[in-house]
């Protein structure tokens, strides 16, 4: 009989369940890779919106705007101002950029905390498919100002507001999935790579952008949008919401281990263990879920709280209020609103900055950029991994933005240095900035959304998802606002209130770190004695 090749060897190592689970972890990172993707442009195209020009050219401008309205109807639409695109071509341009940023992470902030409601109680699959198809048309729209020469900045306003309004049927989507597939074990490890969709859409969204910004900006939003609507094709075709849809176990084997959020416990129990040493028969690992510790941070398996899974249509869903009772959610909430506010007003305002001290044009500022999302893929893998070998997630989150705060001095100082010295601390910056914000995002909002008193209603992690993640995305709106107002007088003001930022994201966490703390000292005596 002859050797399979290695292909096929290769092929038939991986059993049914992996395989659909490999499948579903590519999709959803592919699907919310472009949501982000499509959120750059703005970026990068403010350089081109408004251009630095000399007063002197005034008269010159005025003889150009009369030229180019005689021969609009005539040739395509194009720029007509030399400072820019019209209204952006002002001196109060910051504050209009600004407005832009402000009007679609406000819209997306408010929408998010009814995204997570309304996602539970529709299938996932028609809700995303929606959301990235109106996403797609949004994103277009707004290029398209620059095809039909639209000079009204309430145009671009709405655009963004609408915008903003659709991409919050991503976020609880694809984590609601994603947590239905994949179970507790390595989950930091596991969400952090996943998670690393936030900064592989923003890389491909930076590069797409500054390919046609300095030729046809309107290329840049149009060329995303669509990009987006055909994901939404491919979700309505290929999205599996639950593994029991395809008849896989709900969820992968993994080796015992205990893990912390600051607020609860869940103990997984090895499969070689019998039921003498536990005083209970063996259970799905997976079908355990987070113990309230609050009384007791030693907490047996003879006093875990196990859920069948089942009843995935039956449960009805959980309450705002019901969601906000569980421990740490509220928390974690306000923490990742100021770890997001920094993430953000990066993410929009970063370019601008590299074109201000590095004397850069758009294009080779927008590829500058991309380094911070290179070091917060790295960033993200790295807090997941050091949060399951701690088994501590919110000492993980502290620990980075411990960190992160003198490392922004440090950027704001050295990047003023050289080109050299600025790809240093994109990286490191990027790593320690988007960690924390990964990481509760992810395995955080996964953890909490299984919590024991939810008592396996697998629906609610979608609304737990979206408050933490919507209260986040309030930190999103409010930074890059922030930059826009503080940024006129010295960006060296702008980095001050990110660090200010930072360090209250850590206050926030200090409880949670403390109990954690405190339950792995009692656990360690515990075992003692």
């Amino acid at each position: 009989m002859a050797q399979l090749p290695p292909g096929i060897r290769f092929i038939t190592s991986f059993s049914r369940d992996q395989w659909y689970r490999a499948f579903i972890f590519s999709l959803t990172f592919l699907l919310y890779a472009s949501f982000h993707l499509s959120r750059k442009p703005i970026s990068i195209v403010k350089g081109e919106l408004h251009k630095h020009c000399a007063a002197s050219h005034e008269v010159e401008l005025d003889s150009y705007k009369e030229y180019a309205a005689q021969i609009q109807p005539l040739k395509k639409p194009f720029n007509t101002s030399q400072c820019g695109w019209e209204p952006f071509d002002k001196s109060n341009y910051k504050q209009l950029l600004g407005a832009l940023d402000y009007s679609f992470l406000c819209a997306y902030a408010v929408g998010m905390y009814l995204s997570g409601l309304i996602g539970e109680r529709l299938p996932i699959r028609y809700y995303l498919t929606g959301g990235m198809l109106a996403s797609g048309l949004f994103t277009a729209m707004f290029g398209l100002g620059y095809f039909y020469n639209v000079h009204n900045l309430w145009f671009y306003i709405m655009a963004q507001i609408a915008n903003g309004l659709v991409q919050t049927t991503g976020w609880p989507s694809v984590v609601t999935c994603i947590g239905n597939w994949f179970g507790k074990g390595r989950r930091g490890l596991i969400m952090g790579i996943w998670n690393s969709h936030t900064s592989v859409g923003n890389i491909l969204g930076s590069l797409i952008a500054a390919y046609w910004v300095s030729t046809c900006w309107g290329l840049s939003f149009v060329v995303p949008g669509v990009i987006v609507a055909v994901m939404g094709i491919v979700c309505f075709l290929f999205l599996i919401e639950h593994p029991k849809d395809v008849s896989c176990s709900c969820t992968p084997s993994s080796s015992s281990k205990t893990f912390l959020n600051g607020t609860s416990r869940y103990r997984i129990q090895m499969p070689t263990l019998n039921a003498k040493e536990n005083g209970k028969l063996q259970q799905d690992p997976e079908m355990q879920h987070l113990l309230t510790d609050s009384e007791n941070c030693s907490v047996s398996l003879n006093s875990s709280t196990v859920v069948s899974g089942e009843g995935r249509h039956g449960t009805s869903a959980i309450s705002f209020l019901g969601a906000l009772r569980i421990p740490g959610v509220v928390e974690f909430s306000l923490c990742l609103l100021f770890a997001k506010l920094v993430s953000y007003t990066f993410l929009f305002w970063l370019p601008l900055y590299i074109t201000s001290v590095e004397h850069l044009d758009a294009k080779r500022a927008g590829d500058l950029s991309t380094l911070f999302d290179v070091g917060g893929i790295f960033g993200g893998i790295l807090a997941g991994l050091i949060s399951d070998r701690l088994e501590k997630r919110a000492s993980t989150c502290g620990m980075m933005l411990l960190l992160a705060a003198p490392t922004l001095y440090m950027f704001s100082t050295v990047s003023k240095m050289g080109l050299e010295a600025t790809v240093v601390m994109l990286l490191i910056s990027g790593a320690l900035v988007n960690g924390p914000y990964a990481l509760i995002t992810t395995a955080v909002s996964a953890d909490l959304g299984t919590h024991k008193s939810l008592k396996g209603n697998a629906r609610a992690l979608s609304t737990v998802t979206a408050i933490i993640d919507g209260t986040g995305s309030v930190g999103a709106a409010l930074g890059p606002l922030l930059a826009g107002l503080i940024s006129p007088s010295g960006w060296n003001n702008v980095f001050y209130m990110l660090m200010v930022a930072d360090a209250c994201a850590l206050l926030l966490l200090l409880r949670l770190i403390q109990k954690e703390l405190q339950c792995d000292a009692d656990h360690t005596l515990f075992k003692e004695h």
